[in-house]
């Protein structure tokens, strides 16, 4: 293979090069070591949450494999959002802003360093999205490692894991559950570290890796510490340092077509809603002109669901990856898709696919057989949603599809939940939740609970649910409408509905509309709901002054966006 100059070789003799040699050897690396790829393995490894409890274990793998390649590996921390740890602090908002904070992280060690590649190990939610962003911002070699699923365990002869512990707390107040039940119930849902074990967003895009070209084919998803996982880091490791003497680089890799391949493995794998926003951002970052919400728009009816992996069915992610994972729903999708796509494997999608068999046909379906033919995930609009909103079905045929009644309005979860509490939230309501959007928050706000809480009243099926914020990847209850965009801290028209008004969701025509007279509405916006007035101090000040609409990706811009209605 013809050797390259690398860019974090400095000519001998210069400051550059005398500085750095000597902070490295007094770090035990020697002069030979100077001319091999400096390769940095981007870890977020924490003691916060069992997301990350392992990543040092897989650094340590990775790190021996990119040596025993004839590279030197640089191991750098980032920030590790876990949804249910991180987003006990300011209503969640820390979740989706630390996804922008972790390329933010990678730039200023990788770019500061100048280094020739990384690797990125890849767990909870946001590291993922986070990492992509910053491999498409660089542009230097890049791959993604997929660090695995948590084992979920069993309570009284029953299978239970996080999001049953998540959906069951909320049913307490309501008497459904007793404590002690859910007591029991915590203590046995996660049995190893790892990410949730659903199809969540944490599995969803750990799967788009892979869709996308960017993480080995056949990672996807794969159980935590298992002998694959750990075969499939040192492979990363080997593939790294090729990748750097090829120059095969993320931008080669992100072009509209994975992006497209992407969307439509989603849609097949009724996949987390929150993958639409983190794939924009990702396109964002590698300056990609991919409209992804058109992109889902435009396959929804196209895609159908091929797999029905928890909580979308009784398929268990183990079943999926024991079936080929991520290649073997490609694989059924392949008609669909654009096999030119290039791949860090160093082969196109194609060629990655080709002789590859599904390993079990009834838990991934070919096109003709498949769980549902109407899609899982269907984008709204209309005079409340004049960019988009997102309605999650998941494989329930006979969910309600349409719905008209008076809204009921909430600033927050925990205001909403007191209003449960009092009965104050009946059957026929659309319960609305705003000022939860990316610089409401900010951050947007998660308003799962509420939509569980409403499960456990009773209402589940009886009400609906509109609201700028966003959802657990692991929630399929009812008909929900999240991510109205714009949102109401930015001057959408969610600012505007009050007490009785009339929301009419009509998922077949794609519509979300607010029944009330545009003469009517223009004189309300004097008076229109406003996002408190407040000095917003540290990582969440720098995100609500920067954070571009969701239609964007909701990533951080250079300079703050233009002011909406109601913007702080």
């Amino acid at each position: 293979m013809t050797r390259r100059k690398l860019r974090s070789n400095f000519e001998r003799g210069t400051y550059r090069w005398a500085v750095r040699r000597a902070q490295w050897r007094a770090l035990g690396i020697g002069d030979e070591d100077l001319e091999k790829p400096k390769i940095a393995v981007v870890n977020s490894s924490s003691g916060l949450a069992s997301c990350f409890s392992h990543l040092d274990d897989v650094a340590a793998v990775v790190k021996d494999a990119i040596r025993a390649a004839g590279g030197l590996p640089f191991e750098i921390r980032t920030a590790a959002p876990a949804d249910f740890i991180t987003s006990a602090g300011r209503g969640g908002g820390y979740v989706l802003a630390a996804r922008d904070l972790i390329p933010n992280d990678i730039e200023v060690a990788v770019e500061g360093a100048l280094l020739d590649g990384m690797v990125c190990l890849a767990s909870c939610d946001k590291t993922a999205p986070g990492q992509l962003m910053a491999a498409a911002r660089l542009n230097i070699p890049s791959l993604v490692v997929a660090c695995g699923y948590q084992a979920s365990g069993e309570y009284r002869g029953r299978h239970v894991d996080i999001e049953d512990v998540f959906l069951h707390s909320m049913h307490v107040a309501s008497g459904r559950v007793s404590v002690e039940e859910l007591e029991g119930m915590s203590a046995n849902a996660i049995r190893s570290p790892g990410v949730c074990s659903g199809m969540g967003t944490a599995n969803t895009m750990h799967a788009v890796c892979e869709a996308l070209g960017m993480a080995l084919a056949g990672t996807t998803p794969v159980a935590a510490l298992s002998p694959k996982m750990m075969a499939d880091a040192r492979r990363a490791g080997e593939r790294i340092v090729a990748m750097v003497w090829e120059d095969l680089k993320p931008r080669d890799i992100l072009t509209p077509a994975a992006f497209a391949n992407a969307v439509k493995t989603v849609l097949a794998a009724a996949g987390s809603i929150n993958a639409i926003k983190h794939l924009q951002a990702i396109a964002a970052e590698a300056e990609v002109p991919v409209d992804v919400y058109g992109l889902f728009d435009e396959w929804c009816d196209k895609v159908p669901v091929l797999c029905a992996v928890r909580p979308n069915g009784e398929h268990t992610i183990e079943q999926f990856e024991a079936a080929g994972g991520t290649r073997s729903l490609m694989k059924r999708l392949e008609p669909l898709l654009d096999l030119g796509a290039r791949t860090v494997d160093g082969r196109t999608l194609g060629e990655n696919l080709a002789g590859h068999a599904v390993a079990d046909e009834d838990v991934i379906r070919p096109l003709d057989r498949p769980f549902a033919a109407r899609p899982a995930i269907v984008l709204l609009r209309g005079n409340l949603a004049p960019d988009y909103a997102v309605v999650k079905f998941g494989l329930s045929p006979d969910k309600a599809r349409r719905f008209i009644g008076p809204a009921i309005v909430f600033h927050s979860a925990d205001e909403a939940l007191a209003a449960l509490a009092r009965g104050r939230i009946r059957a026929g309501h659309v319960v609305v939740l705003r000022g939860l959007g990316p610089c409401g928050t900010p951050g947007m706000g998660m308003f799962s609970r509420v939509v569980f809480a409403l499960d456990g009243a009773g209402l589940g099926e009886s009400i609906a649910v509109v609201a700028d914020g966003q959802q657990s990847g692991l929630v399929n209850k009812g008909l929900v409408v999240a991510e109205v965009s714009p949102g109401a801290a930015e001057g959408g028209p969610l600012a505007l509905v009050e007490d009785g008004d009339r929301i009419e969701i009509d998922v077949g025509a794609r519509r979300l509309e607010l029944k009330v007279p545009e003469a009517v509405l223009a004189a309300r916006a004097e008076r229109a709901w406003r996002a408190p007035a407040r000095e917003e101090r540290g990582w969440l000040g720098i995100y609500r002054r920067n954070v571009s609409p969701l239609r964007q990706g909701a990533v951080l811009t250079a300079a703050p966006p233009e002011s909406g209605l109601n913007r702080p």
